[in-house]
């Protein structure tokens, strides 16, 4: 339990700092593209949830979506 939630303001640190130099539109993108990443290859990992080829370019392109928002010059750091 502690664990858990020393995990989740570790994450709202992270969030925090993350919106002090983006828009809070490409924040919220970029967080949740990346849980929907990170919750599928982990669940993968642990559960050996098999996923076809399909769910894998679909991550993929979130991925590079992810990459794209990060890298575009609309937002400063």
């Amino acid at each position: 339990m502690a664990l858990r939630e020393s995990i989740c303001s570790d994450q709202m640190i992270f969030l925090s700092q993350a919106m002090k130099g983006m828009p809070v539109g490409v924040v919220h993108a970029l967080w949740a593209g990346l849980a929907i990443v990170a919750v599928t290859l982990l669940s993968a990992v642990f559960y050996r949830q098999h996923l076809d080829l399909t769910a894998w370019i679909g991550m993929g392109l979130v991925a590079a979506g992810v990459m794209m928002i990060n890298f575009s010059q609309g937002h400063s750091h």
